[in-house]
C-alpha cells in the first residue's frame, strides 16, 4: 500500500490523533475507548508511536486494559477522574450534540434500534473531553433533533458536568464543538467535499467560517506508523479492521 493509496480510515484516524494532540484543549493522559470503536484506536495508538506518554484502555477487551472487572472499573476511574478523553458514536447525532443510542420512532426505538446507551451518558459528563465519531455522514445521521436523548451534549445551569464534547469527526469533515453556544463550526474537509456537499448532508444547522481548510493528509511517518507498530498493537483486539484496512490477518 503507497502514501498515494491512503484508505479513507487511516485519513480519519490521523485526524483524530491531531484533535487528540490539540494543544488548546486539556491534556490527554488516559484515553479510553469502546470496543467496536477501531479508528479512535488506531488514532490513540498512533498518538503513542508518535512518542507522546498516552495510557490507552479498550473496553471490553480483557487483553487490552488492566481491569478484572471491566466495565465497572472503567466508570469508576471516570467518576474519579481520572479518565481524560473518550469517544462516542450515535445512531443519531443532533446539532447540539445530543446523541441517539437507543433507537427511532416512539419510546423504546420502535422504527430502528441501536446497540443502547450503556454507560454513554455517565463518560460524557464525567470525561473532560470526548471526541464523537461516525463514518456514515448523511441527514439520516445528522439530525435536527434525535428522537431520544441517550447522552445530552450540554446541561443546564447548576447541573455538574466535568466535560463536553470537543468535536465531530465523519466521513465528510469535522466539526468543532462550541458547548457555550451548544454548536458546531465546520473545521475542515475531507478531499472531495465542500461546504455546500457538507451543508447537503447535515440535517442540523452549522457555523462555516469565512475559511475552511482541507483536512490536512496524513505525513508519510504516520502512514509508516498506521501501517506498521499501530497496525501490529491492533492485530488482537481488533483482527478484522486490520483485515480490511491494513491486509494483515491474526496469525490466530
Amino acid at each position: 500500500m503507497s502514501a498515494a493509496a491512503i484508505r479513507p480510515e487511516e485519513r480519519l484516524a490521523v485526524a483524530i490523533a491531531r484533535l487528540v494532540l490539540d494543544p488548546e484543549a486539556p491534556p490527554a493522559r488516559h484515553v479510553a475507548i469502546g470496543a467496536a470503536s477501531p479508528i479512535p484506536a488506531a488514532a490513540c495508538f498512533l498518538v503513542r508511536a508518535l512518542g507522546h506518554p498516552l495510557r490507552v484502555s479498550l473496553q471490553q477487551r480483557r487483553t487490552a486494559n488492566p481491569f478484572s472487572e471491566g466495565s465497572r472499573e472503567l466508570f469508576d476511574l471516570a467518576g474519579q477522574g481520572r479518565i481524560d478523553l473518550f469517544f462516542l458514536g450515535g445512531g443519531q447525532i443532533d446539532g447540539q450534540a445530543n446523541i441517539n443510542l437507543i433507537g427511532t420512532g416512539e419510546w423504546p426505538g420502535r422504527e430502528a434500534r441501536f446497540p443502547g446507551s450503556f454507560g454513554s451518558a455517565l463518560m460524557y459528563f464525567l470525561t473532560p473531553r470526548t471526541i464523537l465519531f461516525r463514518e456514515e455522514h448523511s441527514p439520516r445521521v445528522l439530525v435536527p433533533r434525535v428522537d431520544l436523548v441517550s447522552a445530552p451534549g450540554v446541561s443546564p445551569p447548576g447541573v455538574y458536568r466535568r466535560g463536553t464534547a470537543q468535536a465531530l469527526v465523519t466521513g465528510r469533515c469535522v466539526f468543532r464543538f462550541h458547548p457555550g453556544r451548544a454548536r458546531f463550526s465546520l473545521l475542515s474537509l475531507h478531499p472531495g467535499e465542500t461546504v455546500e456537499s457538507v451543508r447537503a448532508a447535515t440535517g442540523f444547522d452549522f457555523d462555516i467560517p469565512a475559511h475552511v481548510p482541507p483536512t490536512p493528509e496524513p505525513t508519510e511517518q504516520e502512514l509508516a506508523l498506521l501501517r506498521g507498530p499501530v497496525r501490529e498493537a491492533m492485530l488482537e483486539p481488533y483482527p478484522e479492521f486490520c483485515a480490511r484496512v491494513f491486509d494483515r490477518k491474526s496469525a490466530a
